[in-house]
């Protein structure tokens, strides 16, 4: 019997309302509960995140060394072409990172407060990496 019937991801930024805007519009998800300091949406099949608000928030600077990842979503995507444009156009940034290992193309990114995340194709590649 699992201790916890549900989980909700949170990420700590200084302006939640401009963060849940983007991960509704990534997730399409819808809002469900919010409060003055926090923001909680639900996607499809029940996925949950919230949005806290914490004006000292400090992105991490994942990749680079100087201030470590904390934490870093990975996501799967059917056309990782159309979903980098989607980002991108809902505010959020490529990152530059090293190419992963597995079987799967991967490319990085940071939401518009500066928290990491991957998206993954959903089918690996037929053709070798190159380069």
């Amino acid at each position: 019997m699992a201790l916890v019937n549900a989980g909700v991801v949170v990420l700590d930024c200084a302006e939640p309302e401009k963060l849940a805007e983007f991960y509704k519009g990534l997730l399409g998800a819808e809002e469900s509960e919010a409060t003055a300091n926090r923001i909680e949406i639900e996607g499809p099949g029940g996925f949950r995140m919230a949005f806290r608000r914490d004006v000292n928030a400090t992105p991490p600077s994942w990749p680079r060394p100087e201030n470590s990842l904390q934490v870093r979503l990975d996501f799967v995507v059917d056309d990782l072409d159309e979903a980098e444009r989607a980002i991108v156009g809902l505010g959020g940034r490529p990152v530059e990172a090293k190419d992963p290992a597995g079987p799967h193309e991967e490319r990085g990114f940071s939401d518009p407060a500066g928290h990491s995340f991957t998206l993954r194709g959903a089918v690996a590649p037929t053709a070798p990496k190159q380069g």
